[in-house]
């Protein structure tokens, strides 16, 4: 399988080093994505400050926190290189606006999941039609679920190979290279964001809180999902992941 021969490729590599063999092996067909998260940030910064051809792009669902903004334009102003935005369609936008109001998804499941699929997933689409390898900045200690993904994945939904270039980095581990590089990161991190979303669906965590309870927090634990980011679970069943936002 295509993802056993490049897991071999990569074995014993470091990120940035990987990353390199993936842009030499499939040019013009690798994109990162980026929600400015910690994560995201030091990806970023290893995609621009080493001159990889990895496109990177964000999904700009109209309803970010303004620190987000922030941070978006403090990484286009120290590094220089384009982040691309991929936007809903308005179309659906205002179709749903129209008929549900602006906050239909604390009204149910059903209701945040149509509000992410347009979005979020549409707009995701678009972003890896004609790509060949997605890179995210999930970590495996993110949740207990990302734990039995791997670096390296097929993506059967979206027909793309996946790879998480810090996956077995810890947290600490990621702090670290943000303050080593003077890295830029979303102000909210610091005031108890660690995953960090759309601002209606996003809070802080309380101390002792899971990460990703800030998320979606009105919602049942095993509900919370959008379906950015699908692997394979131990028993065959699809199992369903909003990405660290979009990793």
């Amino acid at each position: 399988m295509i993802k056993d021969i490049i897991k071999q490729k990569i074995a014993g590599l470091e990120p940035v080093e990987a990353l390199r063999l993936l842009s030499e092996t499939y040019p013009g067909k690798i994109i990162f994505s980026t929600s400015f998260g910690w994560e995201d940030q030091v990806i970023t910064h290893m995609i621009f400050a080493n001159k990889l051809p990895i496109k990177v792009f964000t999904l700009e669902t109209g309803r970010l926190f303004p620190e987000t903004y922030y941070t978006w334009n403090r990484t286009l102003e120290i590094y220089g290189q384009p982040i691309h935005a991929y936007y809903p369609q308005a179309a659906a936008v205002e179709q749903m606006v129209s008929t549900k109001g602006p906050s239909s998804f604390y009204e149910s499941v059903e209701n945040r999941k149509e509000c992410c699929a347009i979005r979020k997933i549409e707009p995701l689409k678009r972003a890896l039609a004609g790509n060949e390898v997605w890179i995210t900045g999930i970590r495996a200690d993110q949740s207990a679920n990302r734990e039995h993904m791997e670096n390296i994945e097929w993506d059967e939904n979206n027909q793309i190979i996946k790879f998480h270039p810090i996956f077995d980095w810890s947290l600490d581990n990621v702090k670290q290279h943000i303050r080593q590089y003077n890295i830029p990161y979303n102000p909210l991190h610091d005031k108890g964001f660690p995953s960090i979303g759309c601002a209606p669906c996003t809070r802080a965590v309380r101390e002792g809180e899971d990460f990703r309870a800030g998320r979606w927090w009105w919602e049942d634990q095993s509900k919370k999902e959008c379906g950015l980011h699908v692997t394979e679970a131990h028993d065959n069943e699809e199992v369903f992941f909003e990405g660290n936002e979009q990793n």
